[in-house]
């Protein structure tokens, strides 16, 4: 049976470290090359410069010499002009200094038996009167020389003067210079080196090696987690400004908008939110509300000036759930106590039977029937709505238990059906539950300072297209200065509470169209206005509008 082949291996991606180190080396490398290059060819036309200089000069100040002028018209030039000449050239440095004559014949040469030969090179320009320089190749190889005319006392050319440094002179010149640049460049490239492996070294821990391909992706997937993930999250710099906010969070907070870079102050949320997202102290597991939900708020520093990150849980199901089993909670306290209480009335009963007075007995028993048959027959009459039926029912026995007389107007009357759809059976828990017990509390307080039989009523019925809930108690009441703060998170009179009942309540009836106003009688007045029909989306805004407000306060 045949093998197959193993497939082929694929080459592992390169790191973005390895990468950059690459590029960069090549960049150095180039670098330095390229200014070794530079500076070569800026020193060598330099030192051509100056050669040309030096043996421009030489050749001038022999062309001037009066030595060199009397020998050109005298009888033997070479015997003279050659000792000079060579004495010239060793003293200036230059490689050779000819001396001819108008014909080109040497009368010198650093090669004494080169004299009287043909000068090797041009001199048709120095006939001319012209000084003139070019590079040729001569008796001792290619050389850079200069030719100048000599004249005579009456200006007439009578010889010639070339003085010149050979190339292979130059190129011996430049040899240490250009070793020595070749250090340099060399100490360049490896310092270089060193340098961007170390930078390199770094990027590629903070990398983890990965190549840009793999970084691409891991930010693709990076950004699509944030954004898919139903917890909120907000990321914000050392100056409490966003720098990522993802759907969840734009969706809690009501955010829309390009949001990178705002600062948290600006994006206009509640007081106390604002407070805890910009506040220096971590946060943990801290209730705030917004115009629409109840937030499970956490925050966390990076680090020190770095920045903060924010999480957020929406908390607004938990919160109705929370509230219900409270509510199913006190239904079940107050069973529990009417079942304790029946069981000490029957034993009442059951005594006096045994004491033969019967009539008294039947009169016992049938009087606590009818007084809870009634509280239950009045509130089934006035209100069809099963659940504000029942949850009235349960707050009565509740508020009995605790010493609380609840009445229900003459006036309430909610036929069933009535309600509008969008109006849940948790919102009329959170709104009418919260209500009572906020004023089953205050008139137990206000009991305890002035006695009396604390009471509470509750009005509950269908007005001109609205939903009316209002609630009074025999409390202190709630002082005008503080009209339109008692909806704000944290706002309390109690000991022990987190001020939330009645953010709840301005928070659920703003959701679901309307809101609250706040009076007073004989101890506080809250009223809940609800329209029947499905409310139009509401704008965030204080949980009491300021007029209702200023006129609640007078």
């Amino acid at each position: 049976m045949a093998v197959p082949p193993n497939p082929p291996r694929r080459r592992p991606l390169r790191s973005l470290a390895g990468q950059l180190f690459v590029v960069q080396i090549v960049i150095v490398a180039a670098v330095v090359a390229g200014g070794a290059v530079l500076a070569y060819l800026f020193t060598e036309h330099r030192y051509e410069d100056s050669v040309r200089r030096q043996a421009t000069t030489v050749a001038l100040s022999l062309a001037d010499s009066p030595t060199v002028r009397e020998a050109a018209t005298g009888p033997d030039p070479s015997a003279v002009i050659q000792p000079y000449a060579e004495q010239v050239r060793q003293d200036t440095g230059v490689s050779f200094i000819t001396v001819m004559d108008t014909h080109g014949i040497r009368w010198s040469h650093p090669d004494p038996a080169r004299i009287g030969e043909p000068y090797l090179g041009q001199i048709k320009q120095a006939l001319a009167g012209q000084v003139f320089a070019e590079t040729a190749t001569g008796t001792l190889g290619p050389s850079m020389r200069v030719v100048a005319p000599v004249y005579d006392r009456d200006h007439h050319v009578v010889g010639l003067v070339s003085a010149g440094i050979t190339l292979h002179s130059i190129s011996d010149q430049l040899r240490a210079p250009l070793l020595a640049l070749v250090g340099v460049a060399g100490a360049a490239l490896v310092v270089g080196g060193i340098g961007t492996y170390l930078a390199n070294a770094r990027l590629r821990r903070h990398t983890h090696g990965m190549g840009a391909d793999q970084l691409s992706h891991l930010y693709d997937y990076h950004q699509a987690t944030l954004h898919s993930v139903r917890e909120g999250l907000i990321l914000l710099d050392g100056g409490r400004r966003i720098v990522l906010c993802n759907d969840a969070a734009r969706e809690l907070l009501a955010l829309t908008g390009d949001l990178d870079g705002v600062p948290v102050a600006d994006l206009g949320l509640p007081g106390s939110l604002t407070g805890a997202l910009t506040a220096a102290t971590p946060v943990r597991d801290e209730v705030h509300l917004t115009a629409e939900r109840v937030v499970l708020l956490n925050t966390s520093a990076v680090g020190p000036g770095l920045g903060t990150v924010v999480t957020l849980r929406d908390h607004t199901e938990l919160q109705g759930l929370t509230g219900e089993l409270d509510t199913v909670r006190g239904f079940a306290d107050a069973l529990s106590a009417q079942a304790h209480e029946a069981a000490n009335r029957l034993h009442a009963v059951v005594s006096l039977v045994e004491l033969g007075r019967h009539q008294e007995a039947v009169d016992f028993a049938t009087a606590e029937l009818a007084l809870a048959q009634r509280l239950t027959d009045k509130v089934v009459d006035a209100v069809g709505e099963p659940v504000l039926a029942a949850l009235l029912l349960g707050k009565a026995a509740q508020a009995a238990e605790r010493g609380v007389d609840l009445v229900l107007t003459d006036d309430s009357r909610i036929d069933d059906g009535v309600l509008p759809p969008g109006l849940t059976p948790r919102d009329l828990v959170t709104l009418l539950g919260n209500l009572v017990d906020n004023a089953v509390d205050a008139a137990i307080e206000n009991a305890a300072v002035h006695p009396g039989t604390p009471e509470v009523t509750v009005t509950a019925r269908t007005d001109h297209g609205e939903l009316l809930l209002r609630v009074a108690d025999t409390g202190a009441g709630i002082d005008p200065a503080a009209a339109t703060d008692v909806f704000h998170r944290g706002w309390t009179t109690k000991q022990h509470g987190r001020g939330l009942g009645l953010a709840l309540v301005a928070q659920t009836a703003r959701r679901n169209g309307g809101g609250v106003e706040i009076g007073r009688d004989r101890g506080a007045v809250l009223t809940v206005r609800l329209p029947l029909r499905p409310p139009a989306p509401a704008a965030p805004g204080p949980a009491v509008p300021a007029a209702r407000a200023e006129e609640a306060a007078r």
